[in-house]
């Protein structure tokens, strides 16, 4: 059967259905590079927001008019508050909660084959295997790698800990294998991801430190990077990883602030305070050399002042981000902030969201122009179309890549030279706008 696979939402999402990816090639199964070559999609949808479970809605009907003839799964966050939204969608044949996300393939083989599913099937690793890569001409540099599920956390705004369910985590064994398999498949970095990947381990006596200590010792996978931490869930001696991790462990953190006013903190129950994240961020720095920062921000939150704001907005200069994921608050059925009173009309959100980016352009140009004359290693992932290239020399070509810091840089080199999945030292020469460009060091 040839099945399309698509996702959004967060990182963790991708992860699964590369996950499923594997698991159906392992099972005979052939991927198709489009609904409209498909005989069944499968959809890992979103709803964090109202705006992900619209978007959710919208992908499976344009999957449906792409190809009316194919039967679609649907899974997910969205599929598992509004299950019976989502029956009612064109082509819907099955709605898979999340908690039964790792038995699509059974579900695939018994519901819509109508056939058993056997113990050969049964055998097939719900995680990677090298035996079973996806097929894919163009193969991904970076593998995102779900080491955990679920979340303890109650933030007033979030309705992913009611969608995700209590927090699951992978043996240490399996995640160790898993990232061997995909170095051995070719893969330059494994990004480490979950829903609450601080909480990694709180259900198996262990924890995160662990786990990164353990695939710096147990594997050769030339990049590890940590996607979303809480900075609650850090202690000052987990950056001691890093001077050990022979560059390897990537010196960028993702740390999700929401809010610069503790005011604002308190009404979203939040475990962080600004202080106690400032001075987090001064400790990882003094540990992580050429570290970057990144966030997300939401602004808006009901009971929000404009001197709260101007907290948030004051707090984000002083810690000097690399990029900030900007959200206008978005009301969310389901959530205890639904139901807060002095919600702040949308039209002054929108204001606040527009303030707040504009101030991560400027943070984040201060932070790029900073690296200019340094050397990085880049991570090259595809070549680009870019406005610059008719300014090129006959017979180059430019390519964009990641540095180990996360800033993405672009490089012209000569055409002949293929750069996809090689890491490279580049000297980052300068910054035109927002474009960050490196001089590659190749051969």
């Amino acid at each position: 059967m040839r099945i399309y696979l698509e996702s959004l939402g967060c990182r963790l999402n991708y992860a699964e259905v590369a996950s499923l990816g594997r698991q159906l090639a392992g099972a005979g199964h052939e991927l198709a590079e489009s609904a409209a070559g498909a005989d069944l999609c499968v959809l890992n949808s979103c709803a964090v927001t109202g705006e992900a479970a619209r978007q959710s809605r919208q992908l499976a009907r344009q999957m449906a008019r792409a190809n009316p003839a194919a039967r679609l799964i649907v899974t997910g966050c969205y599929a598992t508050l509004e299950g019976e939204k989502v029956a009612q969608l064109p082509n819907v044949e099955l709605v898979v909660g999340n908690e039964r996300k790792e038995e699509i393939l059974e579900l695939i083989e018994e519901q819509v084959l109508g056939i058993g599913y056997s113990e050969e099937v049964a055998s097939i690793p719900q995680t990677y295997n090298t035996q079973y890569p996806i097929p894919n001409p163009h193969p991904r540099t970076r593998a995102f790698v779900k080491v955990q599920d679920g979340c303890r956390n109650r933030c007033t705004f979030c309705i992913v800990t009611v969608a995700r369910g209590s927090e699951r985590s992978r043996p240490v064994t399996e995640v160790v294998d898993e990232v061997n398999a995909l170095h051995a498949d070719g893969y330059q970095e494994a990004v480490l991801t979950g829903v609450h990947l601080g909480g990694y381990g709180s259900d198996l006596s262990t924890g995160l430190h662990a786990l990164v200590s353990a695939l710096l010792a147990e594997t050769r996978i030339p990049r590890i990077r940590l996607s979303s931490l809480e900075p609650f869930d850090l202690a000052e001696s987990f950056f001691d990883l890093w001077p050990m991790s022979d560059g390897r462990l990537m010196p960028h953190l993702h740390l999700p602030a929401q809010s610069g006013s503790d005011a604002v903190l308190r009404r979203m129950a939040r475990r962080n305070r600004v202080t106690d994240f400032e001075a987090l961020v001064a400790a990882a720095q003094a540990r992580i050399p050429e570290l970057t920062i990144t966030t997300d921000l939401i602004v808006g939150f009901p009971g929000e002042t404009e001197a709260d704001f101007a907290e948030t907005m004051a707090f984000a200069r002083r810690v000097g981000f690399a990029h900030i994921h900007a959200f206008p608050y978005s009301t969310r059925q389901g959530t205890a902030a639904a139901r807060f009173a002095d919600q702040v009309p949308e039209p002054e959100r929108k204001r606040r969201v527009q303030a707040l980016t504009a101030l991560d352009a400027e943070l984040g140009h201060a932070v790029r122009l900073a690296f200019v004359g340094g050397t990085r290693p880049v991570l090259w992932e595809n070549r680009v179309e870019t406005l610059h290239a008719t300014s090129l020399r006959p017979g180059w070509d430019v390519w964009s890549g990641l540095t180990d810091n996360y800033l993405r840089v672009l490089a012209a080199v000569p055409a002949h030279l293929d750069l996809h999945n090689r890491i490279t030292f580049a000297r980052l020469t300068q910054l035109e706008g927002e474009v960050l460009w490196a001089e590659a060091k190749v051969r």
